[in-house]
């Protein structure tokens, strides 16, 4: 389903006003950033409700630094921009906003200065991301994860994502619901386009950040619910390939993703599929997103 309208160019346009030329610097060499947000509806509220809004646009406009951008912008002036689009589209369910920055000029030439700097959003009804979200069979995938001294994986850069797309591609054509990719060490970094959780003995790990994985605002998310929440501590270390065979539990979190139960990979079975703390953690984060725990309020935006 396409948009209604979208932010362009200064202000809020019908989505087929929203249009750039085929020579945008942008579109031919990958110059842009992103963001993904989600935005939940609440029935018993009647309410719609941004989840982290602020925490998503900071990493929006770092990402837009890393490209030399400087969109002139707050992180309140997106949150508002964002909130009066949602309101204009009236759409009372569960929604998709992205924020895309790019290099608006219309020319050939590779690099970053000297180039204006544009950015549009849009949103879009969205459920899940992968249809397997309770039991997914997952693979590793024999590409690895890009390197920071090559494009920094920590940004949701554009033209990064090629990565993300052979990844998804080549599980998806092999009959896999997603892969996990390694970085150049030979530990996990993360899924095709999603951070990574395992249960093990008790223990919840995750690789660090420096391990060439994006700053996952759902990853920080999880960490903070499992340690005040569940009392569980999370380790955030270099992890093998052959531990996550014997992971008592596998989980796979982002936006999109939310929260993705894995129980197979690479026919090896994971413990009874969804197991008991990914299964809090599902929970958990399900209501508080919808703005149904009192505590993680401060996370929820309403737009209504």
């Amino acid at each position: 389903m396409l948009p209604n309208f979208a932010y362009f160019e200064g202000k809020i346009v019908p989505y087929s006003q929203a249009k750039v030329g085929v020579a945008t610097h942008a579109f031919n060499y990958g110059t842009g950033a992103f963001g993904g947000i989600r935005a939940y509806w609440n029935e018993d509220e009647e309410q719609l409700f941004l989840f982290r809004p602020a925490d998503h646009f900071k990493r929006f406009l770092n990402s837009s630094r890393l490209l030399l951008m400087d969109l002139g912008v707050t992180i309140e002036d997106l949150t508002q921009i964002t909130i009066d689009l949602l309101r204009t589209e009236g759409l009372k369910q569960n929604m998709y906003v992205r924020p895309l920055a790019y290099k608006a000029d219309e020319l050939i030439g590779v690099r970053l200065h000297d180039l204006r700097d544009a950015f549009t959003i849009f949103a879009i009804p969205f459920e899940q991301y992968i249809k397997h979200d309770t039991n997914a069979h997952i693979t590793f995938s024999s590409w690895r994860r890009v390197d920071d001294n090559m494009i920094p994986a920590r940004g949701k850069i554009t033209g990064t994502y090629i990565n993300s797309a052979f990844i998804k591609t080549d599980a998806s054509k092999a009959g896999f619901d997603e892969a996990l990719v390694l970085n150049a060490d030979g530990h996990i970094s993360e899924g095709s386009a999603m951070n990574f959780f395992m249960i093990r003995d008790g223990e919840l790990l995750t690789p660090p950040i420096t391990d060439n994985i994006l700053e996952g605002i759902t990853r920080r998310t999880v960490i903070e619910l499992a340690e005040a929440e569940l009392g569980i501590k999370v380790h955030e270390r270099s992890i093998d390939r052959t531990e996550v065979y014997l992971a008592d539990e596998i989980f796979l979190t982002g936006t999109a993703a939310q929260i993705t139960a894995v129980g197979m990979i690479d026919h090896r079975p994971i413990g009874n599929g969804m197991g008991p703390i990914t299964g809090q953690i599902r929970t958990l984060f399900a209501d508080i997103v919808r703005g149904k725990v009192k505590k993680y309020r401060h996370w929820n935006h309403p737009v209504f």
